[in-house]
């Protein structure tokens, strides 16, 4: 009779995720012939050849992908029991893994984990800077709880829960001519005065989609500079003039310098900020707890989106 153990899909999910034995059995806490010797077994069992070992990195077969991935969903829903056990219990323990993207990361952690962790001080949290892209395969991949960014993603087996909504502003140094206009339309900055964060920011590509500018634009900035770093961005715009677009949480961390002005739209733009899970998430309860930390911690305004319209950038 075939017996297939928990154990043993968390060891081929480890394999899969780390595509390295070694590393997956360290992630595991048990030694690699451990580990090799448990998949091996489930292979034997079922007959089939879960890892192609030949390859480097190790790659699963095309029968190992979709066992891989029942693994998953099958692990995430066995967890699920302990889950409601804790919330019959009224226990609030455990570990949350969150990915934040860098753009919001800055301004909007030290509004809420600190009373978060103080408040439920049994509850390990880690926290990791990524790109959207890396949070939505680290999710798949159960190594991320929950992903903080800029939605819609548009994602085949993540949901999107909203949280706030960010207005989209305009930081400019005083002696641009966008600085004197009363009005200020998005098609006004596809301009070569524009400081851009780097390739691989979602707010980059929101920038580009929300005013149609095009890279083939000369610039006439004093040098050419893609960021990482709304704060870099800032500075740039102090110190050799031009502009760049801020999210709304990031205005409030500007500096006091004269020679910069915030201006805002005629018409609103904004950046929907929300939760990213998958559909197998067992962590409900600590999700919902976080949820309320967040919206307890921003500016009230930002929790509905009726100021202005949301911008795509997918």
């Amino acid at each position: 009779m075939m017996n297939i153990t928990l154990t043993q899909l968390e060891y081929i999910i480890a394999v899969d995720t780390y595509r390295h034995f070694v590393t997956a059995s360290e992630k595991c806490f048990v030694t690699q012939p451990t580990l090799s010797m448990q998949i091996k077994k489930l292979e034997d069992d079922l007959g089939v050849i879960i890892f192609d070992r030949t390859k480097q990195p190790i790659v699963p077969t095309e029968v190992g992908e979709k066992i891989i991935a029942q693994a998953r969903i099958t692990l995430a829903e066995s967890k699920k029991i302990l889950e409601l056990i804790k919330e019959n219990s009224n226990d609030v323990s455990g570990e949350l893994s969150i990915g934040i993207i860098p753009s919001l990361a800055p301004y909007l952690l030290p509004l809420f984990i600190g009373a978060f962790t103080q408040k439920y001080p049994l509850v390990k949290v880690k926290i990791v800077e990524l790109m959207t892209e890396e949070i939505i395969q680290q999710l798949k991949k159960d190594i991320l709880d929950v992903g903080i960014l800029v939605t819609p993603l548009n994602e085949s087996g993540v949901i999107e829960r909203p949280l706030f909504y960010e207005k989209v502003v305009l930081y400019i140094h005083k002696d641009h001519a966008l600085a004197k206009k009363k009005t200020l339309k998005t098609t006004d900055i596809a301009s070569p005065d524009l400081w851009l964060l780097s390739k691989g920011h979602c707010f980059r590509s929101q920038v580009m989609n929300l005013c149609s500018y095009q890279l083939s634009k000369r610039s006439e900035l004093p040098f050419e500079y893609e960021s990482g770093s709304l704060e870099t961005l800032k500075k740039f715009v102090e110190k050799e003039g031009g502009f760049t677009l801020l999210p709304e949480l990031a205005v409030d961390t500007l500096s006091k310098d004269v020679t910069t002005k915030v201006k805002q739209f005629e018409t609103v733009p904004l950046r929907e900020v929300s939760f990213a899970y998958t559909r197998n998430y067992s962590k409900k309860r600590l999700l919902v707890l976080l949820e309320e930390e967040i919206k307890k911690s921003i500016p009230k305004a930002l929790l509905t989106k009726d100021r202005g319209n949301v911008v795509d950038w997918r």
